[in-house]
């Protein structure tokens, strides 16, 4: 039975890995643009991202995965999204906006004259921000961007509200069948996953301490 069950969590598991890599492609990136378009000088342009990463932040990520999967349908009388590619754009607007926000603040906790002995060697603004500033804005993210994978691993039940089949769908489905250990079980995976992302970050943080 054992074996039974942990066959079952592991293909739930599959997709709540799926989701959290796929999450992660697309977020890290996209959420590097936002930081940039709140620190914008374009005022409109910068007021109007901010208002949506406001919007974004302050509302449930499972009212999002709702809007994201059931709204086409309803607002538009379009088709429904596949599940979990709602699920995932859902995940990817969230935490890009996450992201943003820990990026503005990396970016801007680098001393502004830093920028400017760049400018007097000679340096491209490019070449400043990927050369002399990006670095530190990475040894300075590491913690917060450690907190917010840990949280997005655990955000992934979420899911399970739009019917897709990850980890606790799984474990749940065995309440059916008068069992309820299995839904324990669960968090033995995530504990084991975080466990291994607590140390890649910590050893990661260990590899960037020449910035001291």
């Amino acid at each position: 039975m054992l074996l039974n069950v942990t066959l079952s969590l592991l293909e739930g598991f599959g997709t709540t890995l799926k989701l959290f890599f796929l999450t992660l492609v697309f977020s890290l990136p996209l959420g590097l643009l936002i930081s940039f378009g709140t620190m914008s000088r374009i005022t409109p342009l910068r007021g109007l991202i901010k208002t949506v990463v406001w919007v974004v932040r302050g509302s449930p990520l499972l009212l999002q995965i709702l809007i994201i999967f059931y709204g086409p349908g309803l607002l538009f009388d379009l088709p429904l999204l596949p599940r979990f590619t709602a699920a995932l754009l859902s995940f990817v607007i969230n935490y890009s906006c996450y992201f943003s926000e820990i990026y503005r603040g990396g970016i801007q906790s680098v001393p502004k004259g830093q920028s400017e002995a760049g400018e007097v060697l000679g340096m491209t603004k490019s070449q400043i921000f990927f050369k002399v500033t990006l670095l530190q804005v990475i040894k300075r993210i590491v913690p917060p961007m450690g907190n917010e994978f840990i949280t997005l691993v655990k955000d992934t039940a979420l899911v399970r509200v739009i019917a897709v089949y990850e980890i606790i769908w799984m474990g749940e489905s065995y309440i059916k069948k008068g069992m309820i250990w299995p839904l324990f079980y669960t968090a033995v995976f995530y504990l084991a996953f975080n466990g291994i992302l607590t140390l890649l970050f910590g050893w990661l943080e260990k590899k960037l301490n020449y910035f001291r």
